[in-house]
């Protein structure tokens, strides 16, 4: 039977993608890269970190225990945000905050009802732990709104005029109940996709060099761009499997909202994962070594995805030579458009420009995959 080029290639590449799938059926390690990591990641990071201060431990200190003071202490122990315990002297309550017993001190001083009652300036010390320098501001924050509520019942019971004549309406779009998890688990599927692709390609083609089995498929008649093809495809299919598992675990058991359209998603996705196998190919071909493609992977992708992608730290509070680094993140640009599509919609003007730059770094990558390859035939 005689083949025409497009038979014979076409024969070669569903040969190539055959042997990458019986290769990934019979190493575990693939299928618990694509699928078990996602689930391990997903429950340690959405259920482990967390940027929301909750039962935040305040000592609270009364000199002058009376009708007004115990007032005071039940608006801020009606508060979900914190777990009030009491102390008699500022000295007790500063030494349980020096023992990290305590986050906080509300201080009411002796004279604070007098002064209340005359309409005078009547102040509250507050002492935060400022170890932690976010939850020391999120401290900050919620004791200033229980006071400043407190402070506008109390004018109302009194018939007392509002010192500032403003009443602010607040309202918080995409997450109206400002939970971190609905913020940070759409970041963590980028996370997760940039190790799971990059492990994918860099680990299992390192093995194909140290085994020597690359060299033979070298010097077989299949064309570089079959090659590159039959190794993406299987690893492609894989990879966007272990995506969709994490999309309906962060929908299904975080109830992450999906306002956008899931098929933006999935083609986003795709580009996304082509960087992640391109980088991962380009790893292998470079060191040959699965150890160290490994702890390179790592490095080069995972921990850069992890700090400098708007993850969990703002990119614009970073120093600006920094911020021009995460420029170069590809997972900067995921993050921002799985932000985006969960929690705020199909938003075309944060869409189309990260998903060209994600179309260009694949192509770049890819091209530079290829002329690696190429040169080592030479």
């Amino acid at each position: 039977m005689t083949y025409t080029f497009t038979q014979l290639a076409h024969k070669r590449l569903i040969g190539m993608i055959r042997k990458e799938s019986l290769q990934i059926l019979r190493d575990p390690s693939s299928i618990a890269i694509a699928f078990v990591l996602p689930i391990i990641m997903l429950f340690l990071f959405g259920h482990g970190v967390s940027l929301d201060a909750k039962e935040v431990r305040i000592g609270f200190v009364t000199e002058n225990q009376n009708s007004e003071t115990t007032d005071v202490r039940a608006a801020f122990g009606q508060s979900i945000y914190f777990d009030l315990l009491n102390f008699h002297s500022i000295q007790e309550a500063e030494q349980a905050l020096i023992a990290q017993q305590i986050d906080g001190i509300v201080w009411l001083r002796s004279d604070f009802s007098r002064h209340l009652l005359s309409e005078q300036n009547a102040t509250i010390g507050i002492i935060i732990n400022g170890l932690d320098a976010n939850q020391a501001r999120i401290t900050e924050g919620y004791i200033q709104g229980a006071w400043q509520t407190w402070l506008k019942h109390y004018g109302e019971r009194r018939g007392l005029p509002l010192a500032i004549p403003i009443t602010v309406e607040q309202r918080i779009w995409f997450n109206p109940a400002v939970q971190s998890r609905f913020f940070l688990v759409p970041g963590l599927i980028a996370v997760i996709m940039t190790l799971i692709g990059t492990l994918l390609t860099a680990l299992v083609v390192a093995r194909e060099w140290e085994r020597g089995t690359m060299e033979t498929l070298l010097v077989t008649p299949i064309r570089i761009h079959e090659l590159l093809l039959g190794k993406l495809i299987p690893y492609f299919i894989l990879g966007m499997g272990g995506m969709l598992l994490t999309v309906a675990m962060a929908v299904g058991v975080f109830e992450v909202p999906l306002r956008g359209s899931f098929f933006i998603l999935l083609v986003v996705s795709a580009l996304f994962m082509l960087v992640a196998l391109a980088t991962g190919l380009l790893i292998s071909i470079l060191v040959k070594n699965q150890f160290v493609a490994g702890q390179i992977a790592i490095i080069v992708t995972y921990l850069p995805a992890f700090i400098l992608s708007g993850f969990i730290f703002d990119i614009n509070s970073m120093p600006t030579a920094i911020q021009w680094i995460t420029h170069i993140v590809p997972a900067r640009y995921f993050v921002a458009i799985l932000q985006t599509v969960f929690l705020a919609g199909n938003v075309w003007q944060v869409i189309l420009p990260n998903a060209a730059t994600l179309v260009l770094m694949a192509v770049v990558l890819l091209w530079i995959v290829r002329f690696k390859v190429s040169k080592y035939l030479e």
